[in-house]
């Protein structure tokens, strides 16, 4: 890597803890390294959290997403959201943590990445009445 990059490694800890805290608030979501990065699963991968993925300069995450949402993600602000290598083509899409960062946004789009892949059990679990009062 010839650059400096455009974020610090307590950026890179500080969007990690707050991804992990979203993906872990989510029923039976795990984490486990995969090809070295920090990988959100429920029973199949929903984010991966990358750091500069093969010097690309980015602090990101790709997730699935629903039909058509890469799409139109990338094409409206094409500055925070971007295709993920290897999984672009099935629709994932990557979003940016190195830029101005709407933590609500985000949290909004990885429980549709988890509403992609999950058991529909563990969905309805998403959709049913809480007892806890909202966040």
């Amino acid at each position: 890597m010839g650059s400096e990059l455009p974020y610090t490694e307590a950026d890179v800890d500080a969007a990690l803890a707050a991804v992990r805290r979203i993906c872990l608030d989510l029923p039976e979501a795990t984490e486990k390294l995969s090809h070295s990065s920090p990988t959100f699963f429920v029973r199949r991968t929903f984010v991966m959290f990358h750091d500069d993925h093969h010097g690309d300069g980015r602090l990101a995450i790709w997730c699935a997403a629903p039909d058509g949402a890469q799409a139109l993600m990338v094409e409206s602000e094409p500055e925070r959201f971007f295709v993920p290598p290897y999984v672009g083509h099935r629709g994932w899409l990557g979003v940016r943590l190195d830029v101005d960062v709407d933590w609500d946004e985000v949290a909004a789009i990885v429980e549709d990445a988890y509403r992609t892949v999950a058991p529909r059990k563990l969905v309805a679990m998403l959709d049913a009445p809480s007892a806890e009062p909202p966040r």
